[in-house]
């Protein structure tokens, strides 16, 4: 039977979907009956599951950072499912290095992707959720939504843009009946580290930037979450009917915001009285 007239199968649009968070929730989706639209710059690492599952996984080669593309994709998406209900906006990757390190084109390279590319998601299934009235989608953040330390700041900036921009929509879209969710894992066992670009560095950041370099290279195995456990806990919002607009995935991730929003709270009240003094 073809997917799109099976009216009672969720439907997930899934971007950065071969490998790491992406490729499991694909997983994850398809062993539970339900239908993946999986998108990837080279899809080739799901062909066994395409063979596995047939109709209901549908392989669409695509780079996030092509406007076109992305629209062709989520195109063929409608066509070949009739709807949408899940956009895991999970494509993007890392950029290691001090803020002054990183070069012009390593920055827009990681914008691209991580700010322009969700960007790029988003106008194209837009009108699909807003058609159907009802979807739920999921924005790609982490712990660096919320926080950043030495050696992460331009990765950082792109996920705060998504945060940002986040807030917004999700407000914007809540009348609409479309749902929206910040996914905000910690550290993760993926190939996401392995596929840092790192900036070349400078010697006066050696005692910031390549410490904690070291220090994340030195981390056991526990220290990361697992990206089945991830989707899981992904998978848990979206049955939810009230699913939160922030999602803390792994202990490392609550921790380090809860430290970062604590900072923020005790700058506030530490300052309060030259903030107030502005209004006398």
């Amino acid at each position: 039977m073809n997917p799109r007239h099976q009216t009672h199968l969720r439907v997930w649009l899934i971007t950065g979907a071969t490998s790491g968070i992406g490729r499991e929730l694909t997983r994850q989706a398809l062993e539970n009956g339900e239908a993946v639209a999986a998108l990837a710059r080279d899809t080739s690492p799901l062909d066994e599951l395409g063979r596995a599952h047939g109709e209901r996984l549908l392989l669409l080669p695509a780079d996030v950072s092509d406007e076109q593309a992305v629209q062709g994709a989520v195109d063929a998406t409608r066509a070949h499912f009739g709807r949408i209900d899940v956009v895991a906006n999970n494509a993007g990757y890392g950029l290691f290095g001090a803020v002054e390190e990183a070069t012009d084109a390593q920055v827009r390279a990681v914008f691209d992707t991580n700010v322009f590319g969700v960007l790029n998601v988003l106008r194209a299934t837009l009108p699909v959720l807003r058609a159907q009235r009802s979807g739920h989608i999921l924005q790609g953040s982490s712990v660096y939504g919320q926080s950043a330390h030495p050696g992460v700041g331009l990765l950082a900036a792109t996920k705060y843009a998504v945060e940002g921009l986040s807030d917004a929509l999700a407000a914007e879209v809540a009348p609409l009946g479309v749902k929206a969710t910040l996914i905000q894992p910690g550290m993760t066992a993926t190939p996401f580290l392995a596929r840092l670009d790192v900036a070349d560095g400078l010697g006066d950041y050696d005692q910031t930037v390549r410490e904690v370099q070291k220090g994340i290279g030195e981390l056991p195995a526990s220290a990361f979450s697992t990206a089945s456990r991830i989707a899981e806990g992904i998978r848990a919002a979206v049955d939810s009917p009230h699913p939160p607009l922030r999602l803390a995935l792994g202990t490392s991730s609550a921790t380090g915001m809860r430290a970062a929003l604590d900072a923020r709270l005790a700058d506030l009240d530490g300052w309060r009285g030259v903030t107030d003094a502005v209004d006398r």
